[in-house]
C-alpha cells in the first residue's frame, strides 16, 4: 500500500468524486481539499444547471462533503475567493471589454487550481490530483512530462490543460484518464456516491456573465463602414454571433465579424466573411517541445468543441507565432485558446491574439 500523500480537488460533481473513489482503492495516503470561489454576494442567477461560479456552491459544498464522508477521506474548505476574482473574473472582465473572448477555465487551472491553491497547500502533498480526462506520461528521454488527450474523445479535456508547466505536470495526476464519462456515471453508482445523476456546469458564471458588465451602446456597421444598428454593448457580442443583433428585418442575415472597443463599435457581415486563412498566436506554452524553432505541421483546436485541423506552426519572435490552416476556419475569436497536437499529445498551446480573413489583403 502507497503512502504517498495525494490531495484531490473535490467540486462535489461525479467526475472528481470517482476520482477520488478511484485514488482511495489504489492505497494513497487521501485527502479533499474544496475551493470556496464565490462571494456570496454577487447578484449571480443560477441558471438551469450548475455554474463554477455562483449560489450553487453552497449545494457543491455539500455534496463534497458528502463524499469524503463515504470515502472515509477529510475534506478541507479553502477560501479562494480574491484569487478567483484578481486571475479570473477581473482578467475575463478585462478581456471582454476590449472585444476579446477568453477563456475562464484555462486561466483557473493553470493560475488558481494549480498555482494559488497548491501555493496554499505546498508541503501537504506528494501529488494533487483533479477530475479532469486527461493523461500525464513521462517523454521518451525522462527528463519531463507529456500532457496527453483522454481515451474519451467526447469528454477530452487536455485542452484546459495546456497551460500547464513541466512542474505542475509533474506533481499531477488525472485517474480519469483511461476511463469514459459513461464508464465513470457507473463506477459513482456503483459505488453509491450519490452523485451519478449530477449535471454538468455549462457556464462558469451562473445565469450568464452578462449581468456583470455595464451596457455602453454603441453602432453596429456593415463592412464598408456604414452605420446600420445600434449594438447593446461589447461585452455582450462575440465572433460569429448573428442572434440579438436586433437589426431590420429587411437586412440579410449577418454575423458579428470583428469588434473595435476603440470605436465601442462592432462590424458585422456575411457568413463567408468569418472564414480564416491564418491568426497569430501568443502567450505561448510549450510542453512536448521547449521552444519552436522552425515551421512545423500540427493540428490546432481553435476552441474546445471545435474540430482538429491540419495546419503550419511557424516562430515570428521570442512571444508569437503565426498559424496556417490548410483550410479557411470558421470564427477564429481573439481571446480564444489554441492548442496543437501530434496524434494524442498535446504539443502547447497560446492565445489567439489576431486572424487574418480569406478576404483580406
Amino acid at each position: 500500500m502507497s503512502k504517498l500523500r495525494v490531495v484531490i480537488a473535490m467540486s462535489g460533481g461525479v467526475d472528481s468524486s470517482v476520482a477520488a473513489a478511484l485514488l482511495k482503492e489504489e492505497g494513497y495516503q487521501l485527502s479533499g481539499v474544496t475551493m470556496k470561489i464565490w462571494d456570496g454576494e454577487s447578484t449571480c442567477k443560477e441558471g438551469l444547471r450548475h455554474a463554477c461560479y455562483g449560489p450553487g456552491e453552497r449545494e457543491d459544498i455539500l455534496d463534497a462533503r458528502k463524499v469524503a464522508e463515504r470515502l472515509d477521506i477529510p475534506l478541507n474548505i479553502i477560501d479562494m475567493k480574491q484569487e478567483y476574482k484578481s486571475y479570473v473574473l477581473d482578467y475575463f472582465y478585462k478581456e471582454y471589454l476590449i472585444g476579446r473572448t477568453p477563456n475562464p477555465c484555462i486561466r483557473c487551472n493553470c493560475l488558481v487550481k494549480f498555482g494559488a491553491l497548491i501555493e496554499r497547500l505546498k508541503g501537504s502533498f506528494d501529488y494533487f490530483a483533479t477530475g479532469h480526462y486527461a493523461r500525464i506520461e513521462q517523454n521518451k528521454t525522462g527528463d519531463g512530462h507529456l500532457l496527453k488527450k483522454g481515451v474519451d474523445e467526447n469528454k477530452d479535456q487536455s485542452y484546459f490543460l495546456y497551460s500547464l508547466s513541466q512542474e505542475q505536470l509533474g506533481f499531477s495526476l488525472f485517474p480519469l484518464g483511461i476511463y469514459t464519462k459513461e464508464e465513470t456515471r457507473k463506477i459513482a453508482k456503483d459505488l453509491g456516491l450519490g452523485v451519478d445523476e449530477r449535471q454538468e456546469s455549462q457556464d462558469f458564471i451562473a445565469g450568464g456573465y452578462s449581468q456583470f458588465f455595464a451596457s455602453k451602446p454603441g453602432p453596429i456597421l456593415d463592412k464598408e463602414g456604414k452605420i446600420i444598428g445600434e449594438h447593446r454593448g461589447i461585452p455582450f457580442y462575440t465572433i460569429g454571433q448573428r442572434k440579438g443583433l436586433n437589426l431590420s428585418k429587411s437586412i440579410e442575415r449577418l454575423y458579428v465579424i470583428a469588434m473595435n472597443y476603440l470605436r465601442n463599435a462592432i462590424m458585422v457581415g456575411k457568413r463567408e466573411d468569418l472564414f480564416g486563412d491564418e491568426l497569430i498566436a501568443s502567450d505561448l506554452n510549450w510542453i512536448a517541445i521547449k521552444e519552436l524553432k522552425a515551421p512545423v505541421k500540427l493540428k490546432a483546436k481553435i476552441r474546445y468543441r471545435h474540430k482538429e485541423i491540419p495546419a503550419e506552426i511557424s516562430p515570428l519572435d521570442g512571444k508569437n507565432i503565426l498559424v496556417k490552416f490548410v483550410e479557411p476556419q470558421m470564427a477564429i475569436t481573439p481571446g480564444q485558446a489554441i492548442v496543437f497536437y501530434d496524434g494524442e499529445i498535446v504539443v502547447g498551446g497560446g492565445t489567439i491574439a489576431q486572424c487574418k480573413m480569406k478576404n483580406e489583403n
